[in-house]
């Protein structure tokens, strides 16, 4: 990293867009040796909030013969609303572009009141059939809260909460327990729902970012859309319509491709290239045991361990392409 950056203050210096006294300004500054522990301290209160409604979810199910429902509830609702409470006292507005609080806790406190609500709403359902058999609304009310706090408050972390409530909500389940046990991968129909969600997604971020409206959220919209899409086709390569969905996986992943290098998002394209990689055998496997020959399978596997060495290979010089690509961009 200290190597980049003395390289990248060179190449500035070399086209002339830093003075020489600016040049030595920042080596002067950088021999220092100070560091922020900004993201640190964001960390520490992101966890804060993280444990803190853990522990609430905890003390309810160990106690919740003993505290009493109403009692649950009425501390749930409480401390809800004096987070909601003091997060609009200290609020900028909502604003189309991008904005934060002056103080970061209160970003973490807003998240907090989020995840309060979802619990509230969640344990009232449970506990009192407060929708009735509209099940789903006890998803969607909290998912709608969350929508408008993410844009009101221009936060990530409660978007990601509240696009995994409405996929929630539309049937799919996303913890990784439920992607290895549920009936994700024996219903075509969630599947088909979540390569609509998906697209649903990366149209609106497309859209949003053409009326500029909180078009930092783009890298939000595109991740989930990649794992939706990419796992909903993968999951149909097992199918005898496998190649309506090879061609869907195609199309998505070039699209991904192309935007993990707009949104300069390194995380976007590994997992692009990971989801291209897996369809890529999967038909693979298909187009061999389709062709039926046996005599090809004994060098095939002859040749997978090379197989697997040259992957990696090819996987690291794609990153090292991409890092330098958004480097020489950033620098630009």
């Amino acid at each position: 990293m200290d190597s980049f950056k003395e390289q990248a203050t060179q190449t500035l210096f070399e086209k002339k867009l830093i003075t020489d006294t600016q040049f030595k300004q920042v080596k002067a500054y950088r021999n220092l040796e100070i560091f922020s522990l900004n993201t640190e301290l964001k960390l520490f209160l992101y966890l804060s909030v993280l444990f803190f409604t853990t522990g609430i979810g905890i003390l309810i199910y160990q106690n919740i013969d003993t505290i009493g429902h109403i009692a649950i509830l009425s501390f749930l609702l409480v401390v809800a609303i004096i987070c909601y409470y003091f997060s609009f006292k200290n609020s900028n507005g909502f604003q189309k572009g991008e904005t934060s609080f002056e103080n970061p806790i209160f970003d973490n406190l807003i998240l907090a009141a989020v995840l309060l609500t979802c619990i509230f709403i969640g344990y009232l359902q449970y506990q009192y059939n407060a929708f009735g058999t509209h099940y789903g609304l006890a998803t969607l009310v909290p998912t709608v809260i969350g929508l408008f706090c993410a844009y009101y408050f221009d936060n990530k972390s409660i978007l990601s909460i509240a696009i995994t409530g409405l996929a929630a909500y539309i049937g799919l389940t996303v913890s990784p327990q439920s992607l290895l046990n549920n009936n994700f991968y024996t219903t075509n129909t969630l599947s088909y729902s979540g390569i609509a969600l998906g697209v649903v997604l990366v149209l609106w971020s497309i859209y949003s970012k053409q009326i500029a409206l909180k078009k930092h959220f783009t890298l939000v919209y595109l991740t989930f859309g990649l794992h939706l899409i990419s796992i909903s086709c993968v999951n149909n390569l097992f199918e005898p319509h496998w190649f309506v969905f090879a061609v869907i996986l195609a199309a998505a992943l070039y699209y991904f491709y192309i935007s993990s290098y707009k949104v300069k998002s390194v995380s976007l394209f590994v997992f692009t290239i990971i989801y291209a990689y897996i369809g890529v055998n999967i038909i693979l496997f298909k187009a061999i045991a389709l062709l039926n020959i046996d005599e090809f399978l004994i060098s095939f596997f002859f040749f997978v361990p090379f197989y697997f060495i040259i992957s990696i290979i090819l996987f690291i010089r794609l990153i090292k392409k991409f890092n330098k690509n958004s480097n020489d961009d950033s620098i630009r």
